[in-house]
């Protein structure tokens, strides 16, 4: 009998073809499974949707925590068909996914067109050396919003 992870990450790579086939985005597919059961899976739909952020980990997410009715996946595992792009990794972190296994990595991503690894080179440099600026902007008015979610007392923390 083979691997359960080896079965769940054949999904992956499998849900990576089909969208590609279907031509729904580029060649990415995620699996999310957790107690032995699958509880969401995507491929990426980046370019039929319209949507930038539409990619295979995201779509599984969204897809994981509409079934779960949470917006939190304690103890879940997500298998990737490629290493997930900054984005991605982020919003694993956010749904508190234990564990991510992942297929190509994102240097095999550059290597076919995709700017993930570009990212990563981004995100630890200087806020003013990086490509995109990013300047401040009325944060005295904001923080007032922070102030008063800082200060209710019937909010759901996350």
């Amino acid at each position: 009998m083979s691997d359960s992870r080896e079965e769940y990450m054949r999904l992956a790579i499998q849900l990576s073809q089909q969208g590609m086939e279907q031509k729904n985005g580029g060649p990415f597919g995620a699996v999310i499974v957790k107690d032995g059961k699958i509880i969401g899976q995507g491929s990426n739909e980046v370019t039929s949707t319209n949507d930038p952020t539409a990619h295979a980990e995201v779509v599984a997410i969204r897809n994981a925590c509409k079934n779960l009715s949470s917006f939190e996946l304690f103890g879940a595992e997500i298998y990737c068909s490629c290493e997930p792009c900054p984005m991605c990794l982020s919003a694993i972190y956010w749904a508190r996914i234990g564990k991510i296994y992942f297929a190509n990595t994102r240097k095999d991503a550059a290597d076919i067109g995709f700017d993930d690894d570009f990212i990563y080179h981004e995100i630890p440099k200087a806020i003013e050396q990086r490509a995109v600026p990013a300047l401040p902007l009325l944060r005295n008015e904001a923080q007032q919003v922070f102030v008063a979610w800082q200060n209710m007392s019937d909010k759901t923390e996350y």
